[in-house]
């Protein structure tokens, strides 16, 4: 072989040797980047020493999402996890940057429970690029876009909480033996469903209490009452649709939480319809126990208990697991949940703040 030719066999050598060292480097960084760009954020575990956790909630004044913190920082404690909660009330700008401070603070995952699902493609991009773990409590948010119900299964962010679907069945079902017990007539009733529309476990919720409703008792007429998830709220919309529907007789109630259904009764109630022309069923019962003990006869008639620190617990615990273990997170984690009325909510377990 001449010299040119050596020459040139071994430039070619070294740069095929240049393109797989460039292509293996390449690799490296795109396997890593997928493995922590999944909707969970980023892979971690098995963690050794103290872990750091940052549990983002909205409405963290609400008895629920207060429950939630509790049951958080309890198992926390007992894992000997350092724990920091933060209230975002119903800011969906401060969810992105709560997320960024708390990577600022090296947590090593994020739990948060998004005030708007909107947000969701900017808080798993920002928990991606800081490489935290990043699990959702309650409402579910998606990677690519702003509607979780439009996302595919792939790009929804882990949850922890409750099923819509059977909490909404065991809502509708209620309903419907009140009904039956009270003897009305379907032309003379209506069901007031009021939820917060842009929010998926809230649709889902609703959607099934009307099929499990509907399944038995066919032929009630239902108004979706668009609302922000308070009691005032819920209020407000509800007087409005009374006052557009003046020759109703009877009212069923039902909706995304006890705010909802508690701010319905209410407005039936200023109406001037007594507890025997109103069936409410709320959900989580935090608000539906505070009408039964006052002893007075009620239109919340009855409420599917959900525990949030049974939530709160549950996504510390998965968390924990993830980044102690190396074990992966589950797409969804249910806690349990229990009908209760004004007889039977005591030996629940519920308490009523």
């Amino acid at each position: 072989m001449s010299r040119t030719s050596r020459r040139r066999a071994v430039m070619a050598a070294t740069l095929l040797v240049g393109l797989g060292l460039t292509t293996a480097c390449s690799s490296g960084r795109t396997a890593s980047g997928d493995s922590a760009g999944s909707a969970g954020g980023a892979a971690a575990g098995p963690k050794s020493g103290k872990i750091s956790l940052t549990y983002l909630q909205k409405q963290g004044d609400q008895e629920y999402f207060v429950g939630e913190a509790a049951g958080a920082k309890a198992r926390a404690d007992e894992l000997g996890i350092d724990l920091k909660v933060v209230n975002l009330g119903n800011d969906a700008n401060k969810t992105v940057s709560e997320v960024q401070a708390a990577i600022a603070q090296n947590t090593d995952g994020v739990i948060v429970v998004v005030p708007d699902p909107a947000v969701g493609p900017q808080v798993v991009r920002t928990a991606r690029d800081g490489k935290v773990a990043l699990l959702t409590s309650d409402d579910q948010i998606c990677a690519t876009g702003p509607d979780p119900a439009a996302c595919a299964k792939a790009d929804l962010v882990p949850r922890i909480g409750f099923s819509g679907a059977q909490m909404g069945g065991e809502v509708g079902k209620r309903a419907a033996a009140e009904y039956a017990k009270a003897g009305w007539k379907a032309s003379e009733t209506r069901i007031i469903s009021a939820w917060k529309q842009d929010v998926t476990v809230c649709g889902d919720r609703v959607r099934a209490a009307r099929t499990a409703f509907d399944a038995a008792v066919p032929g009630v007429e239902a108004v979706d009452v668009a609302t922000d998830n308070t009691p005032t709220g819920a209020q407000d919309k509800v007087a409005a649709t009374l006052t557009a529907n003046p020759g109703v007789k009877n009212w069923i109630v039902w909706g995304c939480n006890d705010e909802n259904v508690a701010g319905g009764v209410t407005a039936l109630t200023n109406a001037g319809l007594g507890p025997d022309r109103v069936i409410g069923v709320g959900l989580g019962a935090y608000l539906a126990c505070k009408e039964w003990g006052s002893g007075r006869p009620s239109g919340m008639k009855a409420a599917l208990f959900i525990n949030g620190r049974d939530v709160g617990a549950l996504a510390v615990q998965t968390m924990y697991d993830k980044l102690r273990n190396g074990r992966e997170f589950p797409a969804e984690g249910f806690a349990p949940t229990t009908m209760v009325d004004a007889t039977t909510w005591k030996s629940s377990g519920l308490t009523c703040g």
